[in-house]
């Protein structure tokens, strides 16, 4: 009987827009965090998941009836009766959200809240960047990262019961609430205390999904303008302090790597061993050695300049002295994953070959952003 009933508007069209733009952003997010080379993708994920967050709250004040909070937010009583009755068959139909999808929808906005919020802190701690950067240390960011890991698998496993239950709903009162989503339209109801007119409100969701573009092209306009000759660098790092004298020593023979990338002490100990250094004598007089001395070490990565600084330096033993960068255990572990076949590519000239595969390896910054394996 049910079944010949009308079909009546449940869900508007901002809020099905709003539904799906999320699952795709999520899973942007979600499919980006493993690797750091799609950090930009990563952090617009996270900006669109947190900007219709914003939406939703709003609309859940001022959208139309199913959408609005007042009309799902269920007390636990109501809650354990509707589970109660999916394990007996007997569960009652409503046309909006049922008690224990409204308790999972507000338990995923709130994790949504959360998780942007960790990753903020952690793309201001760790990564220098963003509208907290200034505010937050890499201490606060190290431990939001752990945060922001654990909530995003939190969320996971909620919206796995989300489907679970859309799914075990659809089976017992056999409709499609999945495509109901993508609808909006669902078989009409006897007329319940959840019942109440919608219209589509057409023109939010047109100017929800312009101004989604209008915000990924500026996102991402560098990636249209980009060269190869300039290419594009999404994120850009802290200007590092150089040193004529050091870049002129250095760069005759191999890219300047900057001070930031050793401890204060490994640079003494190379300048004290130049007459092997890696089976050369640098031949420097007295002057210079104290010139680069005092430069390098007061740019070194005990002061914690960039990202790859305060990792290198807590990766290493004080007890150590390490004169290659590449012999760092923070060195290994982020270069372990890359596949034999980057460092057989011609292009890259060994392991100290920074410039082949980070596009501002001159400036120091590594950036994870800037990372492009050839």
């Amino acid at each position: 009987m049910s079944k010949q009933r009308n079909k009546q508007l449940v869900w508007d069209l901002p809020t099905g827009v709003f539904h799906w733009l999320l699952v795709l952003a999520f899973l942007g997010a979600w499919l980006s965090s493993d690797d750091d080379r799609y950090l930009y993708i990563h952090v617009f994920s996270g900006y669109t998941v947190l900007t219709l967050l914003v939406f939703r709250l709003l609309w859940g004040w001022i959208g139309t009836h199913y959408a609005r909070f007042h009309t799902f937010a269920y007390d636990w009583p109501s809650v354990t009766a509707y589970l109660k009755g999916l394990l007996n068959g007997q569960a009652a139909r409503y046309l909006g959200h049922n008690p224990a999808g409204s308790w999972a929808i507000f338990l995923m906005l709130l994790l949504i809240l959360l998780v942007t919020s960790t990753g903020m802190l952690v793309f201001g701690g760790e990564e220098g960047h963003g509208p907290v950067a200034r505010f937050v240390s890499s201490l606060v960011g190290d431990f939001a990262r752990e945060a922001h890991e654990f909530l995003a698998w939190s969320m996971i496993v909620v919206v796995g019961m989300h489907l679970a239950g859309v799914l075990v709903e659809s089976f017992l009162h056999r409709e499609n609430l999945i495509g109901a989503m993508i609808s909006g339209y669902k078989i009409g109801g006897d007329g319940g205390s959840d019942e109440g007119t919608v219209s589509q409100r057409s023109i939010v969701a047109v100017v929800i999904l312009l101004a989604l573009l209008v915000f990924a092209a500026y996102f991402f306009r560098g990636y249209v303008t980009s060269t190869k000759d300039d290419p594009f660098l999404p994120l850009h790092g802290p200007q590092l302090a150089t040193d004529e004298v050091w870049r002129s020593e250095c760069s005759d023979c191999h890219l300047a790597y900057h001070p930031s990338l050793l401890p204060a002490r490994s640079w003494r100990r190379m300048l004290r061993e130049q007459e092997n250094h890696f089976d050369e004598d640098l031949g420097l007089d007295e002057e210079t050695l104290s010139h680069l001395q005092a430069f390098m070490t007061a740019n070194a990565a005990d002061n914690g300049l960039t990202e790859p600084a305060r990792k290198i330096f807590a990766s290493i033993p004080a007890t150590e002295s390490p004169l290659r960068i590449t012999a760092t255990p923070y060195w290994k572990a982020k270069h372990d994953e890359i596949d034999d076949s980057v460092w057989k590519n011609p292009k890259v000239n060994g392991y100290g070959d920074c410039e082949a595969c980070h596009r501002d390896a001159v400036a120091a910054t590594f950036e994870d952003a800037a990372m492009h394996l050839p």
